[in-house]
């Protein structure tokens, strides 16, 4: 593996109570805290990883409690009132602070019968010091979300992990490095970026490789591992009966020497430029094979130099993985839906079950260069999808496009050398979804992950300030 994108979001879990009943009930305090570390952070534990220490009640225990979450750069704060706490004590805090902030109004109780006391009412009356909280919050301009749940209700705990989920995209987008393998395919501007406004903006530093590099790295390959990932590729996958190993090991060399690209320069994200290998005669193959690969372990990819769709696909898959980069080639009106493919790239861990991807060899070079280029056939396991796209929207600000899909259960087929598969929307007529993607202004490039990944996508784009749309 590459990286590992599997750790939990982080979280800070700012308890709050009030400083008045630790003269007039000093056991309630306690009492809330106990209930927080044997019920509260056991149910969270399955969603995030939560720092807590203790209940705050006064002003300057609120604010070192976020310093110290700061410093140790969780990736949201979660506010909980154990028992009322008035806004004043927390609002400088929350309104100085940059960490995502997410309010739950939750309880022990979970009924008000016959049977309620005096002592039930005041462990579990917290919903109105949020609501004094988020009347102050909005006032004063500081994003927060919402979120009321018991922790016994039936997905009680959904809301909250999907904004834990989009805090921890966009914490790590900040930090993310996308490398750029030469250059952006000439005329497309669908993708074209400023490189200094991406930093400025989504936070992503980019990183300009050389053809050269990668020649000389395929070169280099040990002949070791070039015989063990040789090996990988034959009891991994179908390979076709023409395929020599010299046409194995140009790939396995290819993908040798990307991976270490991506592995020395610490790449979240990587994009190339297919004309650009054949720009230099030394180039043996193209690395399609490498990129369907390293997609499976959870780094980002774009096709023709396309850093935008790179980032784009990098952030799909954190929210929701695994997930591929794919772009839309032939409308099915007979089939209500769409063709999605690319030359040579797909994300294999998204292939389906069922039988072993085929590697196979392109019949025609995409470009020039010494060997043949080879694929990884892959088709997507059938069921539920979504499909994001990044792109740049009216007035230079950034927008989310998001849609809910099914994957067909569809291919492979046999002549296509090439990643394919069949996406249908969710809902109504795939013309009708045609025409409101391109009026959202959707990209050609886009990408698909498993499952229902909206409610991620729209939470990451509110902590992003980009505008959501979903189609």
């Amino acid at each position: 593996m590459v990286r590992s994108e599997a750790r939990k979001p982080r979280v800070g879990l700012l308890a709050l109570t009030l400083e008045l009943y630790e003269s007039l009930a000093p056991d309630l305090r306690p009492s809330r805290e106990q209930w927080v570390r044997q019920a509260v952070l056991p149910a969270l534990g399955s969603i995030a990883e939560v720092e807590f220490d203790g209940a705050v009640f006064r002003r300057e225990d609120v604010e070192a409690a976020v310093r110290r979450f700061e410093a140790a750069r969780v990736d949201a704060l979660l506010v909980l009132c154990l028992t009322y706490s008035p806004s004043q004590l927390a609002i400088s805090a929350l309104r100085r602070t940059r960490l995502p902030l997410v309010v739950w109004n939750t309880q022990e109780l979970f009924a008000v019968g016959e049977r309620f006391s005096g002592s039930d009412m005041i462990a579990n009356h917290g919903v109105h010091g949020t609501q004094d909280l988020c009347s102050v919050l909005v006032r004063s301009g500081v994003p927060f979300e919402y979120v009321t749940s018991h922790r016994n209700d039936p997905d009680g705990l959904k809301d909250l992990g999907d904004f834990f989920a989009a805090a921890a995209a966009a914490a790590a987008l900040r930090r993310a490095r996308v490398g750029l393998l030469g250059y952006p395919f000439p005329g497309m501007g669908d993708f074209a970026v400023d490189t200094t406004d991406l930093a400025a903006t989504l936070g992503c530093q980019w990183m300009p490789l050389s053809i050269e590099q990668y020649i000389q790295r395929a070169e280099q390959a040990p002949a070791g591992a070039v015989e063990s990932l040789r090996a990988e590729y034959r009891r991994a996958y179908d390979v076709a009966d023409d395929l020599t190993d010299d046409d194995l090991d140009a790939t396995v060399r290819a993908e040798l020497s990307l991976r270490g690209l991506v592995e020395e320069n610490g790449l979240d994200a990587v994009t190339y430029q297919f004309l650009a290998f054949g720009d230099d005669e030394r180039t043996v193959t193209v690395p399609f094979v490498a990129a369907s690969r390293l997609m499976a372990e959870g780094v980002g990819f774009g096709g023709e130099g396309d850093m935008v769709g790179a980032v784009g696909t990098w952030l799909l898959g954190r929210l929701r993985s695994p997930a591929s980069f794919s772009e839309i080639f032939t409308t099915d009106f007979g089939g209500n839906g769409l063709l999605m493919s690319h030359m040579g790239e797909a994300n294999v861990a998204m292939a389906r079950r069922d039988r072993k991807v085929a590697l196979v060899a392109r019949p025609k070079p995409i470009t020039r260069t010494r060997a043949r280029q080879l694929a990884l056939a892959t088709s997507f396991e059938p069921g539920p999808a979504t499909l994001c796209a990044l792109v740049r929207g009216p007035g230079q600000r950034w927008r989310l496009i998001a849609s809910s899909m099914e994957i067909a259960d569809y291919g492979p087929i046999e002549s296509m050398a090439a990643p394919h598969f069949k996406l249908l929307p969710a809902r109504g007529d795939v013309r009708d979804w045609l025409t409101a993607y391109a009026k959202a202004g959707g990209p050609h490039h886009n990408a698909v992950c498993f499952g229902d990944a909206t409610r991620r996508i729209r939470a990451v784009a509110r902590l992003l300030d980009a505008e959501y749309v979903e189609v």
